[in-house]
């Protein structure tokens, strides 16, 4: 179809047409014809040739046609004759000849214009109906065509150029993700901990009108056909009807982007009764979809609106709300019912990147939809956002409560590092990236409830002033974790593993802490303050494991000074060391320290309370026993032996030091 013709060619073909089909009409004779036919383009004037000697069969008087139509010929335009015959004599929809469409849109504006002359003229009631019924007629045709250029021109929705852009790509999920686990049933491996979260990158997108990624909806060739078409709809007063095609056909296409997108028409309840990793897929195209429909799509939506229907406000808001309101409202259908849904701890993050994604494209959801028919839609918006917002804040609550509550009373084999500390410090290494966002909807509940108590002490009981929510509620959330921890500590019988156990998870604590943001959000005090409790964990199992150890290597109780000491003893203090250290070996090598550095730390301060004290005792009494019969049995081990010894430790592979004989004897 196209708004113009070019060539004399055509439009004499075009002519000669309508001259054809008018030539066995009754109403209308030749010369009144010529004028006619030459007010529609002043190309037609040439024709009159042809015309004068194709109307031998046309009668030669305009009164037949006012004859014909009951009335009085001077109430009839020869003009209107012409233009009515045209309409109600197209033998085929506009659409099957595009060359001779400019005749035909002449031909409605020329009802159009007799109509409005006519509603001045109430005597010409008649001709008015004739009027109307060849503008019905005529609104019957361009509505179908006005259906079919738009279905026809439809773009295609490239998912794969959409997928390609710069804008997507920083609105897509990391391709590292790693899922977050249910708090009850499960806990990060430890080959997951350091992955990267599921998580959204919140880049800001250019307003409404950007260049950033253009989206043609519809052909711009066809623009021009629609709007020409819209155009006289409305000024028929067919503006319902012209809204009813648009808005049903480009809904449809919504519904098909969006179904391409991965969203699909589910209720609450549907939503309610998803698994949660089937779930957690729908949360993660919901977010993605929601920056495409909004920032790409209305976009795009509304622009076509602006270029069809132009010089009507109003019937381009209606447009664009009855096209775009359906699929909105399904997002946040979807939205509302997340945000409703039982609250568990792994659905955190997802909720909070459904709330920052949504809370992104508000300012442009406001933008859209900016006139008194769209405030519902705005409204809906801002109410999912606030219900995605207490669902975040429940749903951290609940894991606030979950890690004071949970008692598992298997102990972890070796003193390793609980899962639950795993999880925890892994849950909220990855709660930092949402600082700002927790921060913001926790001082808003704060500022709505009883403010309870903001004050954390530190080991000097001082009061952390001017600290924000997140960094309160954290620290506050590792004090939990500390005393549960302090509790599954004492299932362990033996002292050392107690000590062994809070040292490797106050360390593990402490490393997550300073290999993340979450050490500028919780401050080198507290991180100096656990590094002192480390000191103090290594400190107790020292005292607890080799207290026994050390005091065998004692001076007391031995009979006098080195030179007359009584062998007995010393082969009791020689024999009860082997004992015990022998005990040790074989159960501390089947202890766990997994962080190599703390590892060799804590052997080296073994070494420095041991191993000086054996060569002490070894100097000052070995010569007594060395010289006797069966010495190897008393003095089982040099200096150099308990120091490789000691590198067994801690390694979580128990060993055993039976019947073993001192080297070189």
């Amino acid at each position: 179809m196209a708004a113009t013709i070019e060539g004399q060619d055509r439009v004499l073909a075009a002519a000669q047409q309508i001259v054809k089909s008018l030539n066995t009409s009754t109403n209308v004779d030749t010369d009144d014809m010529l004028m006619i036919l030459s007010t529609f383009d002043n190309r037609l004037s040439k024709l009159s040739n042809f015309m004068t000697s194709s109307s031998s069969s046309t009668p030669n008087s305009a009164k037949a046609a006012a004859a014909a139509a009951g009335g009085d010929d001077s109430f009839v335009d020869p003009r209107f004759e012409a233009a009515e015959q045209l309409i109600l004599h197209w033998n085929s929809p506009p659409n099957a000849d595009p060359d001779s469409t400019f005749d035909y849109l002449a031909a409605v504006d020329e009802i159009i214009q007799m109509t409005d002359d006519l509603n001045l003229q109430p005597e010409n009631d008649l001709v008015m109906d004739r009027a109307e019924a060849a503008l019905q007629h005529a609104m019957a045709h361009l509505e179908d065509e006005f259906r079919h250029i738009l279905i026809g021109n439809t773009v295609p929705f490239d998912a794969g150029r959409l997928h390609e852009s710069s804008f997507i790509r920083r609105c897509s999920i990391s391709s590292s993700a790693v899922e977050i686990p249910d708090f009850e049933t499960g806990t990060l491996s430890e080959d997951q901990e350091d992955v990267n979260s599921g998580r959204y990158n919140h880049v800001k997108g250019k307003s409404l009108g950007g260049d950033e990624f253009s989206l043609d909806l519809v052909y711009p060739d066809a623009i021009i056909d629609l709007r020409e078409i819209a155009n006289r709809m409305i000024r028929s007063g067919y503006e319902k009807e012209c809204c009813q095609v648009y808005s049903s056909v480009r809904r449809e296409v919504l519904d098909e982007c969006l179904a391409i997108l991965g969203i699909e028409k589910l209720s609450i309840e549907e939503v309610h009764r998803i698994e949660w990793q089937s779930l957690d897929e729908k949360m993660k195209k919901w977010i993605y979809a929601v920056k495409v429909l909004v920032r790409i799509l209305l976009s795009a939506e509304k622009s076509l609106c602006e270029q069809i229907f132009v010089g009507s406000e109003l019937i381009k808001e209606v447009c664009f709300m009855e096209t775009a309101k359906g699929c909105v409202m399904q997002l946040l259908n979807f939205g509302e019912a997340v945000a409703i849904g039982r609250r568990s701890s792994e659905k955190l993050f997802r909720i909070l990147d459904m709330y920052d994604a949504l809370a992104d494209v508000l300012s442009d959801i406001d933008l859209l939809y900016n006139d008194e028919s769209g405030e519902m839609v705005c409204s809906e918006a801002k109410g999912v956002l606030d219900g995605l917002g207490e669902a975040a804040i429940g749903t951290f609550v609940e894991f606030e409560n979950a890690v004071q509550r949970e008692a598992s009373k298997k102990p972890t084999q070796g003193g390793e590092i609980h899962p639950l500390t795993r999880y925890v410090m892994n849950y909220v290494k990855l709660l930092v990236d949402y600082s700002d966002t927790l921060n913001g909807l926790l001082e808003k509940v704060e500022s709505e409830c009883e403010p309870d108590s903001s004050r954390i002490e530190n080991g000097d009981n001082l009061e952390f002033e001017n600290v924000p929510p997140l960094a309160r509620r954290l620290m506050l959330l590792i004090k939990s974790l500390e005393a549960n921890l302090e509790g599954k500590s004492r299932m362990y019988e033996d002292s050392g593993m107690q000590y062994i156990f809070l040292m490797n998870n106050v360390h593990y604590i402490v490393q997550k802490v300073k290999d993340s943001e979450l050490q500028k959000l919780l401050g080198d005090q507290w991180v100096r303050k656990r590094r002192g409790q480390i000191r103090q964990h290594a400190t107790g199992y020292l005292r607890a494991s080799w207290s026994k150890v050390l005091s065998c290597l004692k001076d007391e109780g031995l009979g006098g000074s080195s030179s007359n000491a009584s062998k007995t003893v010393l082969k009791e203090r020689f024999k009860n060391f082997n004992l015990c250290f022998e005990e040790i070996y074989r159960i501390q090598t089947g202890w766990k320290v997994p962080d190599a550095q703390l590892r060799e730390e804590l052997r080296i301060s073994i070494s420095e309370k041991v191993l000086p004290a054996y060569r002490s005792f070894l100097g000052r009494f070995g010569g007594h026993l060395e010289s006797g019969r069966n010495a190897g049995k008393y003095i089982k081990y040099t200096l150099e032996d308990l120091e490789g010894y000691l590198l067994d430790l801690f390694e979580g592979t128990p060993l055993v030091l039976h019947h073993m004989k001192r080297k070189g004897t």
